[in-house]
């Protein structure tokens, strides 16, 4: 095979691009020459990959999925990742006999036209975050893609209510209501409860499907789309009428387009997928004059593939992503393949990924914090899926992905006393800046242990403070011990370690280590010990304690500054910290009622209320 290659190093990134291009057409066997670039890597007794299956579950050794990108590492948490840098849906990574690394183009793809160029990029890190973020930011920059900001819009920055698999009104509903009225009446029901919500997912029950052209559906899984339109006999006046009777933005969700389907005579396609502009354009105009402002593509590793060649993976989701754009519509991928993670690169406003299975619970959660280290990595926000909200562990979990909460209770079995501590009055969720995934001793321990526990973190950054998150929990099935050093955190110096469920704290020096035990869930609050000698805790009442939402600044130079942010209607926010004597509390804006101090705990509380702006701004010293 005759080709060129190049080799582009960075200034200040620790990776490297390789690109290979044909200089005449040639044929895509292993006999037209070695795959570029071909690299003896170092042996390192540790490899993280993701598999071909539905939300490319993680896994620890065996060989890589061709479409996914290769995490090695050694004992002290140092290493690479390997991975396509473009043509992801067809690329193939190999690793040889003697550990050699190669990147080159699927099977599938049986030749290859003259001037095609495939890329693929090393990144090399000191610890597997680094390595994670160098990785991931190197493929944002290729492919033009900024980090998604984690209240970019009404899905991310509110809390939403959903209808998929796991939740109370999928495929189901009160027969007394219909399908539309219990839906408005679900999210009357937290309006009620002073819990507005920001938005409402309508799963595969929203459109006709199979042979039978029915929204109940038949045959294998009920059927892919037969059209895609809202049921008639659901919507009687329309999905738009819906929209504004219901008044809250919706997401839609998509699956295949069934055999049966009129689009296969309509549309060009590829499998049981479309991949013609004009059914992209035409959709998400429907979708967007119906107040849509979120497009779930699901199935990704089953029926929704196009066939893979060089031009129709790509035109399926390209197309999708570029008339949604067009509509002011993102996009969510669900059951996504290695490929479709690296793939969302290209599209800005593919901003949220399920990473893991259906009715999020125990059994998801390794998936889930370990899947949520690539999604992140690439820029999108990662999504749990449904859980109920009286669910504590489930919802901690979820809020401390950064990304979407979504519930799906009864009517009438919403937990206020769960919500309140992840939202304000308003609806829009208190959460951390990034996205929780597990520690580096985690990989660590996995990698050589398979039961070993797990502990994970995220944090609130406010002017060079940082408050950690942190959530453990057992792996074996009972009790294990756990620990971790605040600054493993990013937490400098002296700490202090809130036990948010038992209201229990312990004070860790610099340099020093936690430790403790677990077993079904622990959830930790970390915060320095500032100049002042005080560990600012932040609301009393959040999950999140310092999110951003809530503690919109924070400062410490020999005092605490903070300023609180308080929802329309909110009325007081109580703060919380740890310093070793009485502290005094004075507002600068709003009010600070007295403080409140446990010589025992060294805890303190002050309630303030707001000023001008819906704010507090408190200064608290010794």
């Amino acid at each position: 095979m005759a080709r060129t290659a190049s080799i582009r190093v960075y200034q200040n990134t620790p990776a490297v691009l390789f690109g290979s291009t044909t200089v005449a057409a040639s044929p895509n066997v292993p006999a037209s020459g070695v795959p570029f670039p071909s690299l003896k890597a170092p042996v390192l007794p540790h490899h993280e990959s993701f598999q071909d299956r539905a939300f490319s579950t993680y896994k620890f050794e065996g060989t890589p999925a061709p479409d996914s990108p290769l995490l090695s590492f050694d004992d002290q948490a140092n290493g690479f990742m390997f991975s396509a840098a473009d043509n992801f849906p067809v690329a193939k990574l190999a690793v040889g006999a003697d550990n050699t690394l190669s990147a080159g183009i699927a099977a599938s793809v049986t030749t290859l036209p003259a001037g095609f160029t495939h890329q693929s990029i090393l990144a090399l890190g000191k610890g597997i975050g680094t390595t994670y973020g160098t990785w991931g930011s190197a493929l944002m920059a290729l492919g033009g893609k900024h980090r998604v900001p984690n209240d970019a819009n009404d899905t991310l920055n509110k809390l939403g209510y959903w209808t998929d698999n796991g939740a109370e009104y999928y495929y189901k509903y009160d027969e007394k209501l219909g399908y539309t009225g219990t839906l408005l009446a679900a999210a009357k029901d937290f309006a009620d409860h002073g819990i507005p919500l920001g938005y409402l997912q309508l799963d595969s029950w929203w459109y006709p499907k199979g042979s039978s052209n029915t929204w109940q559906g038949n045959g294998n899984l009920r059927g892919g789309e037969y059209t895609f339109r809202a049921a008639p006999d659901l919507f009687q006046d329309g999905l738009a009428a819906f929209r504004n009777q219901v008044g809250l933005p919706l997401i839609t969700h998509a699956r295949w387009v069934d055999p049966s389907s009129p689009y296969h005579s309509q549309y060009t396609m590829s499998g049981n997928v479309v991949t013609d502009p004009r059914f992209w354009e035409g959709t998400m105009r429907y979708l967007s004059d119906a107040g849509v402002v979120g497009y779930e593509q699901d199935w990704l590793s089953d029926g929704a593939q196009a066939q893979y060649n060089l031009s129709d993976p790509n035109a399926f989701v390209g197309n999708m992503a570029q008339s949604a754009a067009a509509k002011g519509i993102d996009l969510q991928y669900c059951m996504p393949l290695p490929w479709n993670y690296l793939q969302s690169t290209k599209y800005q406003n593919l901003q949220t990924s399920r990473v893991s299975g259906d009715r999020f619970d125990r059994d998801k959660w390794d998936e889930y914090l370990f899947d949520s280290h690539l999604a992140g990595s690439l820029g999108e926000q990662p999504w749990s899926d449904v859980f109920m909200s009286k669910e504590t562990n489930n919802l901690v979990l979820s809020l401390l992905s950064g990304g979407m909460v979504g519930v799906g209770d009864k009517i009438g079995e919403v937990s206020t006393t769960n919500l309140n501590q992840a939202v304000r009055g308003d609806g829009v969720l208190v959460k951390p800046d990034t996205a929780i995934v597990p520690l580096d001793s985690t990989y660590l321990a996995v990698a050589k242990d398979a039961q070993a526990p797990m502990v994970a973190a995220t944090h609130s950054d406010h002017n060079g403070l940082r408050d950690a998150y942190v959530f453990a929990y057992a792996r074996n099935g009972g009790s294990q011990p756990i620990g971790f050093s605040p600054a493993e955190l990013g937490v400098n110096g002296a700490a202090y370690v809130y036990d948010y469920f038992t209201g229990k704290g312990q004070l860790v020096p610099a340099g020093g280590r936690f430790t403790g035990t677990v077993s079904d869930g622990s959830y930790y609050v970390v915060s320095p010990v500032g100049k002042s000698g005080i560990a600012f805790l932040g609301d009393a009442g959040k999950f999140v304690s310092a999110g951003g939402k809530r503690i919109s600044q924070l400062s410490d130079q020999g005092q605490v500054r903070t300023t609180v942010q308080f929802a329309a209607g909110e009325r007081s926010v109580q703060l919380r910290g740890y310093v070793p004597t009485a502290p005094k509390a004075t507002a600068l804006s709003g009010t600070a009622g007295p403080v409140s101090y446990d010589a025992a705990t060294h805890l303190f509380t002050v309630a303030v209320t707001p000023g001008p702006g819906q704010k507090a701004e408190v200064q608290i010293n010794r």
